[in-house]
């Protein structure tokens, strides 16, 4: 017994190295799933970008995560508060280095932008933040020079945690958000926010989703997969004569991801005589 007792103890050394080594591989192994994933996702972000954007543009609401731009293009920022307001608003990206905007603008109406001023306009991650969609494609296609370019990501609802669990959004309500306004939506997104996306108690989903609507806290108003957005932009082409042509759409883990192109056009004007952006160049 003694014998056997000790060859055990002369044994364990072994056993536990086999066992760390199984968990360093398996841990090497998720490792390598994770990092090939962040991988390609920066990796088709790149590639895309590179194909497509050249010249002077902009990118609106870049936040911590800026798009990689390949040589000969340069962009501004906007975002529709400076960075200390932004990280107020977003405490959760307090460990994160912010972009700070060249200039304050809101996202869907980019007033001091001049029209058929910009090779293209980046939006990464807005749209589904936006309270009128339509509009505001209708605002980026309007800063865009014809033949400049929009490259446009959202998140897939299908893929992303605060969307799963919600309705696709449907083009009708769409629609009417642009039509009536969207103020005749706007307490519904956030009760549905409060209550699917971040599970708030429901004898608590009233309170939650008025108090983030009084402070005018951006949430994904609205949900989003490829083909239904691909959809969205056939009927504003449409219904309004939205000037932008498809070139690519692409899945890209989390989000999807579409590049199109200023067609010829009539597009809303800017709202003001003399945008900011143009005076500031001077």
């Amino acid at each position: 017994m003694r014998a056997k007792a000790a060859a055990a103890r002369r044994r364990c050394p072994h056993v536990r190295t086999i066992a760390r080594r199984k968990i360093r591989r398996a841990k090497d192994a998720a490792r390598k799933v994770v990092y090939s994933k962040e991988r390609r996702h920066v990796a088709v972000r790149r590639h895309l970008a590179g194909r497509y954007l050249s010249g002077d543009g902009l990118e609106v609401g870049a936040l911590h995560l800026p798009l990689g731009l390949p040589r000969g293009a340069r962009a501004r920022y906007v975002d529709r508060m400076g960075v200390e307001d932004l990280r107020t608003h977003y405490p959760e990206l307090d460990e994160y280095e912010l972009v700070t905007p060249d200039f304050i603008d809101d996202g869907e109406e980019l007033a001091s932008v001049p029209s058929a001023s910009m090779d293209f306009v980046i939006v990464n991650h807005l749209i589904e933040h936006t309270q009128d969609p339509i509009g505001a494609l209708m605002t980026h296609a309007r800063v865009l020079r014809e033949g400049g370019v929009l490259y446009l990501a959202a998140p897939d609802r299908r893929r992303t945690k605060f969307d799963r669990n919600r309705d696709e959004t449907t083009i009708e309500h769409l629609l009417r958000d642009h039509e009536e306004g969207p103020q005749v939506s706007r307490a519904k997104h956030y009760e549905e926010w409060s209550q699917l996306a971040i599970e708030v108690p429901a004898d608590e989903v009233a309170a939650h989703a008025a108090k983030l609507e009084d402070e005018d806290y951006s949430i994904h108003f609205h949900t989003f997969t490829l083909n239904s957005f691909l959809a969205l932009l056939t009927r504003c082409r449409e219904e309004y004569g939205l000037p932008l042509e498809v070139l690519a759409a692409e899945t890209n883990n989390h989000e999807f991801i579409i590049i199109a192109r200023r067609t010829a056009g009539v597009a809303p004007a800017a709202g003001t005589s003399e945008p900011a952006l143009a005076a500031s160049a001077r």
